[in-house]
């Protein structure tokens, strides 16, 4: 197997398993994992998060937990393989954001890094500009949903508007609430809710 070889197996898996956890837990200790450009997804486990805000532990558990739950949603998506790379990708950018201030784990613009870094992912395996901005536009904006509901000042509802669709980003920002650990979806849908209402008014 090489590295294309197993970027299309990961695809397939994606799209086709009800757990590509499953998957993609199997495939961590392949060798080809460490190897550019898949080392970025392999420095996930490595890659502490506040138990406050993640009980679930380090980036791979968190991102293993949130692709299992957009498979649970893909057909619910207008672009089920952007919103199953991009509920893959949405945090590659934490490995290289993630540190420790006054006793806390932040992991600020993990999200801005994180667009330049998935968009080196899929550049590198030659998909479509327009599927690769695709991703991207989720990756750069799935934060949008805690500073938009949270009236934060780095709220930036026309630029994400201008960039992602807001159902395909509250439906990733669903999954990516969902993957901590033991949630209530009933309160997390009425902050989705929340976050759909107020973009609707602006």
């Amino acid at each position: 197997m090489n590295l294309k070889e197993l970027f299309l197996e990961l695809e397939e898996h994606l799209m086709e398993d009800s757990k590509p956890s499953i998957y993609l837990d199997s495939q961590y200790w392949n060798p080809l994992f460490r190897k550019y450009p898949f080392e970025n997804l392999y420095r996930l486990k490595q890659t502490e998060q506040s138990r406050k805000y993640h009980p679930e532990g380090n980036v791979w558990n968190h991102t293993l937990l949130v692709v299992d739950e957009a498979a649970k949603v893909r057909n619910r998506s207008k672009e089920p393989l952007v919103f199953m790379w991009a509920a893959l990708l949405h945090d590659i950018g934490k490995p290289a954001t993630t540190k420790k201030k006054s006793g806390r784990i932040i992991s600020y613009n993990h999200d801005v890094i994180g667009e330049n870094l998935a968009r080196e992912f899929l550049s590198y395996f030659e998909k479509e500009d327009s599927f690769i901005e695709a991703v991207c536009g989720l990756v750069r904006y799935h934060m949008q949903i805690l500073l938009v509901t949270k009236n934060q000042p780095y709220a930036d509802i026309e630029g994400m508007k201008k960039r992602t669709d807001t159902q395909e980003l509250a439906l990733l920002g669903l999954c990516d609430r969902m993957g901590r650990g033991k949630k209530s979806r009933e309160k997390e849908e009425a902050v989705i809710a929340e976050f759909l209402k107020i973009c609707d008014e602006k």
